[in-house]
């Protein structure tokens, strides 16, 4: 199988098998043994070597997405794993070198509507490759955290990070859905309902944390049909709809748009 077969990897039905797997068990190497980030005096350092590898086998991009002002390290087909059989990629499943619908429209919105955000504290949940993250820092959130399992991921954001002018934030690289978390002004999430047992984790949990904190929630999504689909619906008001780029939306099962939702149980 072969990155180039596309299909597999951002079809949805795919999708899910593969993040369980790589839930499950992150490949490890004694590349990413050795490869972390860490911070000194406020200044984030990535190992030489995972800088490397991750600069070789992605492609900074900024355009075919809604967030041309964000450059990002995607996997492209210009990118040696595109062809490359996927068991060669010595690492879980990169979902964090894709750019997601849910998180372009939340992006995008944040980007066009910077008062969401400025002065306050924001924590993007499966953060992936960093962009609404970013978007945030850009537009004057004062506290921002990124969370994704995939410590890769985390790499990854800095280098977004630098491309973008932006102080690399903090990356929490383990599951906290089910934690107690401290008081976010605004919790963001993009495309993490395609699996019925994690929406029904996230269903939960997002409600608690607003119950408790007043947070706000905003989650975006294509359309997927487990999100359609749950019970979360009842409790949503939809903020803005975007029209996807068309390379988006061949990448992306053919949705034609990715809409920005607020939760409000």
């Amino acid at each position: 199988m072969a990155f180039c077969c596309w299909k597999w990897f951002m079809h949805f039905g795919s999708r899910c098998s593969l993040i369980r797997t790589a839930r499950s068990s992150i490949r490890r190497t004694p590349l990413l043994g050795r490869c972390g980030y860490h911070r000194t005096s406020g200044t984030c350092f990535l190992n030489p070597e995972m800088r490397g590898f991750l600069e070789e086998n992605t492609e900074v991009s900024s355009s075919g997405h809604l967030t041309p002002e964000i450059q990002l390290r995607l996997l492209t087909p210009r990118c040696r794993f595109w062809e490359e059989k996927a068991d060669l990629w010595p690492y879980g499943d990169p979902f964090w070198a894709i750019y997601w619908p849910g998180g372009q429209a939340l992006s995008r919105y944040i980007l066009d509507n910077p008062d969401v955000v400025r002065k306050g504290s924001v924590l993007d949940l499966g953060s992936g490759c960093g962009a609404t993250a970013i978007a945030a820092v850009m537009s004057g959130a004062s506290q921002v955290l990124a969370n994704d399992i995939d410590p890769i991921a985390g790499m990854a954001m800095v280098l977004n990070c630098e491309l973008n002018n932006v102080t690399p934030f903090p990356v929490i690289t383990k599951n906290i859905i089910d934690t107690e978390l401290d008081n976010w002004d605004l919790i963001v999430l993009g495309d993490m309902f395609y699996d019925d047992q994690l929406a029904n984790s996230l269903h939960h949990w997002l409600r608690k944390c607003i119950k408790t904190h007043g947070t706000e929630v905003l989650i975006g999504d294509p359309g997927r049909p487990q999100f359609l689909s749950h019970n979360i619906q009842s409790q949503l008001h939809k903020v803005v709809e975007y029209s996807l780029p068309e390379s988006t939306r061949q990448e992306n099962n053919g949705y034609s748009s990715s809409t920005v939702w607020r939760y409000q149980p």
